[in-house]
C-alpha cells in the first residue's frame, strides 16, 4: 500500500487553512482529488505532472530529492506566476509528517517567470544536475551550465569551446535515452545550450559574460560557473541550472539566484 498523507492531517490543514485566512493549500503528495475536502482556497497538489487548468486543484511538478525550503520557494514561485498569491500572503502546507505555513518574502517576487519556461524540461536538468552533484562521473566531481530558452540570443552571447558533440543531431533531455548522453558530456568545459522544448542546441560553449558591465546583484563567494549562469539570464530571457563541483546547484533568471541546494549536505 502505498505510503500517503494520513487523512486527519489534510483535514487539519483544511482547518487551518481556514483559521489563518491562507490564501492556498499545499499537498506535498500526489492525491486524489475526488478526496479533497471542501476548502474556498486554491489547492496545489505536488504530485508527478503539471496542470494549471484546474480552476480550484493545480498540479505541479517539483523533484522531491530538493530540501522542503527549496521545494516551498518553487511552489511560492509557482503561486506568484499564477497570481494566486502575492507578497505578504501564505499558503499552509502538509506534508506525510506535518503541517506548517510559509509567508511569501519580497525576494521571491524574483522568481516570477520561473513557470514560464517548460516545467517538464527543467525537471529532467534539475534531476540530472542533483545526479551529477551525487554520483559525479565516474566517480569524479563534474561541473557544468545548462541554459534553458531565448537561444538565438544565447548562442549570440556565447562562442564554441570545442566541437560541438550536438550539430547534426535531435538529442533531447525529455527522451528517454537522453540522461547519460548528458552526463557524458557533462564533462566537458563550457555550458549546455537547449532549447525551451527541450531539444539541446549545443554543449562546450562559452558564456561571454561581464559581470561588472551588466550589474549583477549575487550573494559574495560566487565561482565564475555560477556568475556567467547568472550573467547569461540578465542578458537574455533564458534560465540557467549551474552545478560546482563542489556539488551546489543554483537556478539563476533575470540575473537573479532563484535556488541553491547541495544534495551532498543534509539539511
Amino acid at each position: 500500500m502505498r505510503d500517503t498523507i494520513p487523512d486527519v492531517l489534510i483535514r487539519s490543514a483544511v482547518d487551518i487553512t481556514k483559521e489563518l485566512g491562507s490564501k492556498a493549500l499545499v499537498i506535498l503528495e500526489d492525491v486524489d482529488e475526488g478526496s479533497l475536502p471542501d476548502v474556498d482556497v486554491t489547492v496545489v497538489i505536488v504530485g508527478s505532472t503539471f496542470d494549471v487548468d484546474n480552476k480550484r486543484v493545480k498540479r505541479i511538478s517539483i523533484p522531491q530529492n530538493l530540501d522542503i525550503n527549496n521545494i516551498l520557494n518553487l511552489i511560492s514561485a509557482f503561486l506568484i506566476e499564477h497570481r494566486i498569491l502575492c507578497e505578504g500572503n501564505s499558503f499552509v502546507y502538509v506534508t506525510k509528517e506535518s503541517i506548517g505555513m510559509k509567508t511569501v518574502k519580497k525576494s521571491l517576487s524574483a522568481m516570477k517567470g520561473f513557470f514560464a519556461q517548460n516545467q517538464n524540461v527543467l525537471q529532467h536538468l534539475l534531476e540530472i544536475a542533483i545526479e551529477l552533484s551525487i554520483e559525479g562521473r565516474e566517480g569524479t566531481p563534474v561541473g557544468t551550465i545548462f541554459v534553458i530558452g531565448d537561444t538565438r540570443r544565447v548562442l549570440h552571447h556565447s562562442r564554441q569551446l570545442v566541437p560541438n558533440p550536438f550539430k547534426g543531431h535531435k538529442v533531447n533531455v525529455l527522451d528517454r535515452d537522453s540522461k547519460e548522453i548528458i552526463k557524458e558530456f557533462a564533462q566537458l568545459d563550457g555550458a549546455f545550450v537547449i532549447r525551451e522544448n527541450g531539444r539541446i542546441t549545443a554543449a562546450g560553449r562559452y558564456l561571454q559574460v561581464e559581470p561588472k558591465v551588466i550589474d549583477l546583484m549575487l550573494p559574495p563567494g560566487l565561482g565564475s560557473r555560477h556568475i556567467a549562469a547568472a550573467g547569461i539570464t540578465k542578458l537574455t530571457k533564458a534560465m540557467a541550472i549551474s552545478l560546482s563541483e563542489s556539488g551546489t546547484i543554483r537556478i539563476f533568471k533575470n540575473g537573479l539566484m532563484l535556488l541553491e541546494y547541495n544534495p551532498r549536505i543534509k539539511y
